[in-house]
């Protein structure tokens, strides 16, 4: 992806179901789960690079002895910030009591983060907010154990209005107007009620307060917790809580929007965002590997037992697609075959865009992340060149010519490194114009290697979403080269709506496809359209989400695909290009066949999987029409 878009965060929860000791002396430390949580949350690092944090919880301390302990942290290296903060007071003791140090029990007794209970979050803040109020995890923290409640997640609501004026509905005084604090809150609200029903049960059977505590800790329904709490959520979630005296949970939203994989033994359970992180940090197999279902909870109660609980009834499952194209590390095998699927199937397209001249084609791709796509473009277009050599030699009759067998297997697609990202420039200078030739030199090209205004450049992207970078630096980049002409190609279809559950792309007037459709509207005097749409739309402002509908599809009806795509071209176009420009996209019916699973698509099609997406929408174009800059939930 040339435009950098911020998007999911990542979890990673470790659960030890052995005393320390057991790992200190079947794997020689007792930092055994504080070193597999540091393995999980750097190979997550993809997920969140604008701040990090963890908490831990250990079990069983007296009273007075502090048992929650947690870091966060916005540094540029958020993650390795954290663990030099906890290894510089372990190497500290280490030198002092090196015998103590060794001992687990002493080390639980006295020393920070040395637990069975960990969970660490990695975060992209969305919309500006990086302060470290907004890393996780958040503590809702209190005397009694079983009311503290720490929580950390990868997800977004697109109806925290309702909710916040619901917490305000039961007295509360929230601190923030976030998703995060609404959820905390109303976890937390529920918490407090299961505490207070198990305490009068026990209360009433004459038991003390000291006996009514660790009754509460048995007996807690976190299921019915969960139920009530998230009953009336919209968006995509995965959300993890600990409680203080022990149990955890991971709750995934009824669509399945936000991928989630644990992984358990008699040994530790492990939920993280990403499954080859698990294979990779604990080096189990693939097929061990699980998702938690969607609507459903996997808790672990503090005695050890895991059960899977259904918390909201699930619904069509829209596992989020751009995660398969983009987002999640391409080490997982499914995905890895996935992206290259993109890319093969997208080699009909180009092949008819460049004529099938293949002699005078040269293939590439920008940025990394379109590799693996890449790799699968160059297979089908082998594929292609084998199938040509096949024919031409079965064209020979008794008399074989050496060098015309040497020619027809000489053909194959060209493949060349065409730039290369040589450092992230900080734009230091203010104006425009000198910002707009600092990012002009983001890539590096190499010389010599295109044959001017001969050679047509297919340069594969894994997705267009605004096209600065594109416009501003890669296509004039390329154009240095004398190419007759530049293709650039998407293995992601057109991004046309807005996204709420979790990806950057709030605002209708930012994508690129989007301006495109408007300006064909205008093109072709069809702007009652988009005054129809925006009347629609404003009609049904203050309705309940549940009654909305996307109108925003009307925009886009009037046009074929190839109609946007070439619009596209001419706004991504600089003024000053030599070479001709084309830009070709990924087909909805293609993403669906490289990605069987994964059907989320609603920022290519504009079908939400919940009723905040319609809202969102609505909202958004309404705020593009009336000139506000602002998100739309």
């Amino acid at each position: 992806m040339t435009d950098e878009i911020k998007h999911e965060c990542g979890i990673a929860l470790v659960r030890l179901l052995k005393p320390l000791d057991y790992y200190k002396n079947k794997y020689g430390s007792w930092m055994y789960g504080l070193q597999k949580l540091y393995l999980l949350m750097e190979k997550q690092h993809n997920r969140g690079q604008d701040g990090a944090g963890l908490v831990s919880v250990k079990f069983d301390l007296d009273p007075g002895k502090k048992y929650i302990h947690s870091y966060r942290s916005n540094s540029d290296s958020a993650i390795q910030d954290i663990f030099d903060k906890i290894n510089k007071k372990y190497n500290t003791e280490n030198k002092k009591n090196p015998e103590l140090f060794e001992d687990s029990v002493w080390a639980k007794n006295n020393l920070p983060f040395v637990s069975e209970l960990y969970l660490g979050h990695l975060r992209y803040g969305t919309f500006g907010k990086n302060d470290i109020e907004y890393v996780h995890p958040v503590i809702r923290e209190n005397n009694w154990k079983s009311k503290n409640l720490a929580i950390a997640g990868n997800f977004n609501l697109t109806n925290v209005d309702e909710l916040f004026h619901q917490l305000i509905k039961l007295g509360q005084h929230p601190k923030d107007y976030s998703d995060t604090v609404t959820i905390l809150e109303k976890i937390g609200h529920c918490l407090d009620k299961e505490n207070e029903r198990i305490f009068k049960v026990y209360k009433n059977q004459g038991y003390s307060n000291i006996k009514i505590a660790e009754e509460i800790s048995k007996k807690i329904n976190i299921q019915k917790i969960l139920k009530e709490a998230c009953e009336n959520w919209d968006g995509g979630y995965v959300v993890a809580g600990i409680i203080g005296h022990g149990d955890t949970f991971v709750i995934r939203d009824p669509n399945g929007i936000r991928p989630v994989w644990y992984y358990k033994d008699d040994e530790i359970v492990v939920v993280t965002s990403e499954r080859p992180v698990i294979q990779t940090a604990l080096n189990v197999e693939f097929n061990l590997i699980k998702e938690i279902n969607p609507g459903h909870a996997i808790i672990i109660k503090k005695d050890g037992n895991i059960s899977f609980e259904l918390i909201k009834e699930p619904k069509e499952k829209k596992s989020c697609s751009f995660e398969r194209i983009y987002f999640s590390r391409g080490t997982d095998r499914d995905i890895y075959y996935e992206r290259k699927n993109l890319g093969r199937l997208l080699c009909p397209a180009i092949l008819n865009s460049i004529n099938y001249d293949l002699t005078n084609a040269v293939f590439s791709y920008i940025p990394n992340t379109a590799e693996v796509a890449f790799y699968g473009l160059i297979e089908e277009l082998n594929i292609y060149c084998n199938k040509i050599k096949q024919e031409k030699i079965l064209q020979f009759s008794n008399e074989f010519d050496k060098d015309k067998i040497d020619k027809i297997l000489s053909l194959s697609p060209r493949i060349e490194k065409l730039a290369v990202k040589d450092i992230k420039l900080r734009t230091f200078i203010t104006q425009d114009e000198g910002r707009s030739d600092l990012v002009g030199h983001v890539y590096d090209v190499t010389y010599g290697i295109v044959n001017n205004y001969k050679d047509v450049l297919v340069v594969l992207d894994d997705s267009i979403v605004r096209g600065t970078t594109l416009k501003e630096c890669v296509i004039k980049m390329l154009d240095r080269l004398y190419p007759k002409k530049i293709i650039i190609v998407s293995s992601a279809p057109q991004i046309r709506y807005p996204d709420c559950y979790g990806i950057d792309m709030a605002k209708l007037g930012d994508l690129v496809a989007f301006q495109a459709a408007i300006g064909l509207l205008k093109e072709t005097n069809q702007e009652n359209i988009i005054n129809e749409v925006y009347t629609l739309s404003k009609a049904q402002e203050k309705l309940p989400k549940e009654q909305i509908i996307n109108h925003v599809k009307k925009i886009y009806k009037q046009f074929s695909a190839e109609q946007i795509s070439k619009k596209i071209a001419d706004i991504l176009k600089p003024s000053d290009l030599n070479a001709d420009l084309e830009i070709i996209f990924q087909s909805i019916k293609n993403l669906h066949i490289s990605c069987p699973n994964n059907t989320g698509d609603w920022y290519f099609t504009g079908n939400y999987p919940t009723p905040g997406g319609n809202k969102v929408v609505n909202t958004s174009f309404i705020n593009y029409i009336e000139g506000k800059n602002e998100r739309a939930y």
